[in-house]
């Protein structure tokens, strides 16, 4: 017998893995894929208090081990999520991350009551780093005072863990992560997207609509690996890692560098059943050397 079972401030998973916001939808999209049940978590895609078309297009570009995307979290608002999708999620025995995102901080305080009201929501993880907003997002998670103050007043009005998701897009992430557990986070999930471009050499202009975009895949996860290891040896908080992850000895580099779960994203759209591939992985690579229990990995790198 194995121990799979993680707590992430307390978000109590069956396993580790769940999924990266924005690569899964709202669940019912990879259901012909995955058994759901079978995830330690569902992490959905970014809401925002009013609906969002989103940026101009093109709005995805392929680059050498990774995408670009400037999709500006595009989805039908929080209303729509808790009147359409919630109950199809809550037909199944997983618990619910919503990724929230806002323009300010009454955005972010109004839907976070109106998510904690909400029957089904089980954590929410705050988007304070998506570099494709021009309002909000990185703007709010590059500087340590404003990413602070938006962790304050979202865990002044809810009783759910509260996860902060951090850019990478800073000069020293520790701070940013001691400031947002000072704030009152639960956990942290890093990391989001670095910021990067295409250009279109016989256009001569950028490929993205919106220029520059975020970078994702497995060509960010060296960088990923070592800020999780780093913000892990400074900050007393759980840590959600995510960046790359396409394989079980991927998601066991993050664990191993101090993550007690992991999310994988990107690889989704290349594999619908990469969640499930890692899961068996990590139980393979537990039963092939004696581990029982997950926790036992949380940071092992560190001897």
């Amino acid at each position: 017998m194995i121990n799979l079972a993680v707590d992430l401030g307390g978000l109590k998973m069956k396993n580790p893995v769940t999924t990266a916001s924005g690569t899964f939808g709202f669940g019912p999209e990879y259901a012909p894929y995955v058994d759901l049940n079978r995830l330690g978590a569902i992490t959905v895609k970014g809401t925002t208090l009013e609906p969002r078309k989103g940026n101009a297009t093109p709005r995805i570009a392929e680059t050498p081990a990774g995408i670009l995307n400037c999709i500006g979290l595009q989805n039908p608002g929080v209303d729509e999520f808790i009147a359409k999708s919630l109950p199809y999620l809550r037909k199944y025995d997983t618990p619910v991350i919503v990724n929230i995102a806002g323009n300010s901080t009454d955005d972010y305080a109004e839907i976070t009551r109106r998510l904690t009201a909400a029957d089904g929501v089980s954590a929410l993880e705050v988007n304070i780093s998506c570099p494709n907003v021009k309002q909000g997002g990185m703007v709010f998670g590059t500087n340590c005072a404003a990413a602070s103050e938006v962790i304050r007043v979202v865990r002044q009005n809810t009783t759910l863990p509260v996860i902060a998701k951090l850019s990478p897009n800073v000069t020293d992430i520790t701070e940013i992560a001691c400031g947002v557990a000072d704030a009152g986070a639960d956990a942290l999930a890093l990391i989001n997207t670095l910021l990067g471009m295409k250009i279109d050499i016989k256009a001569r202009k950028p490929v993205l609509g919106n220029i520059m975009g975020g970078l994702s895949g497995p060509a960010i996860r060296p960088v990923a690996v070592r800020i999780v290891w780093q913000v892990a040896q400074a900050v007393k908080l759980p840590i959600l890692g995510m960046g790359g992850i396409t394989t079980a000895e991927d998601a066991l580099e993050f664990i191993l560098a101090g993550a007690t779960a992991i999310a994988v994203g990107t690889a989704n759209f290349v594999n619908p059943r990469a969640t499930m591939d890692v899961l068996d992985g990590i139980e393979r690579y537990m039963r092939d050397n004696g581990v029982k229990d997950v926790g036992e990995l949380v940071g092992a790198a560190w001897q």
